[in-house]
């Protein structure tokens, strides 16, 4: 048995690692809540963001966290150009041909970068990958608060974004009432655009806040996008507070799930939740009900 010290510092940590997970699964959610599909080269975008930020450490010097300044446009670019030039156009505006060019994009992705970097594990040096924060008798992962804290100011900045900004207000129009949007003089095809650069721009964000204490190789965003697959479903599909919760919830489950199982086996926590509340709320916790 663990003392309960050292559970409550695996909850608190569980939690502020769920912040960074809740950041990738908000960018698949407001894409999913505006243009009502599912994105699956959300995981391949993160990856790329991953390989910028090493790239601008590695050969331009820049700390991971200083390297969202420029990760940060060229992702919400990349996801720009991505909708309007490629997504858009190959779909004709069905949900189905939507589905393809996204899981192709994400296979062209992928082995662009197995072409470019190779299946190498890489890693960011940063000094300060392994300090703590004393809090009391507990001690916190310096990394893992830093992205905690970020990811609330990037939960309120979308949250101003999307109720105090006419962007905003389009994007809310769009995912309400397509047609009734368009009829209206909104501009349909670039708030597609703008929502899928935003959730781009969140991907950049959380590659800054993982590669001080994570690795990328060209694979690595499936294991990311399927904890956010589950945290999307879990909170509710479209839902951005429910993308927080249940982010925070599953760091919290896996870190229990580790210190009793192994690490080999945390995630089994996260999969045994996810199937619970299917059971009980199929909707997911904060999901409204067709």
């Amino acid at each position: 048995m663990y003392s309960p010290q050292i559970v409550l510092e695996a909850v608190l940590n569980g939690l502020l690692t769920g912040g960074v997970y809740a950041l990738v699964a908000l960018g698949l959610t407001l894409v999913y809540g505006v243009l009502h599909i599912i994105n699956f080269a959300h995981g391949a975008l993160l990856t790329c963001a991953m390989f910028m930020v090493w790239a601008a450490w590695a050969w331009l010097g820049i700390d991971p966290y200083a390297a969202v300044l420029v990760v940060g446009p060229l992702m919400f670019g990349l996801g720009y150009a991505m909708q309007r030039l490629v997504i858009g156009p190959a779909s004709r505006h069905d949900d189905g041909n939507i589905l393809l060019v996204t899981l192709g994009l994400a296979i062209v992705l992928e082995n662009a970068l197995l072409a470019g970097f190779k299946s190498d594990t890489r890693t960011v040096a940063s000094d300060y990958a392994l300090e703590v924060v004393s809090i009391g008798p507990l001690l916190l992962s310096q990394p893992r608060l830093v992205g905690f804290v970020v990811t609330m100011l990037m939960t309120a900045l979308l949250w101003l974004v999307l109720n105090r900004t006419d962007i905003g207000k389009a994007i809310r129009a769009v995912a309400r009432e397509k047609t009734g949007a368009r009829l209206v003089g909104i501009d349909v095809d670039h708030v597609y655009a703008m929502t899928f650069g935003i959730g781009c721009l969140c991907l950049a964000v959380a590659a800054s806040l993982l590669m001080p204490t994570f690795y990328v190789n060209p694979r690595i965003g499936g294991a990311f996008v399927l904890v956010a697959f589950t945290i999307v479903v879990l909170g509710g599909m479209g839902s951005v507070v429910g993308a927080l919760i249940g982010g925070l919830l599953i760091g919290a489950v896996e870190s229990l799930s580790s210190l009793y199982l192994g690490d080999s086996l945390g995630q089994l926590g996260i999969f045994l939740i996810f199937i619970v509340v299917l059971l009980v709320r199929p909707t997911g916790l904060f999901g409204a009900r067709a």
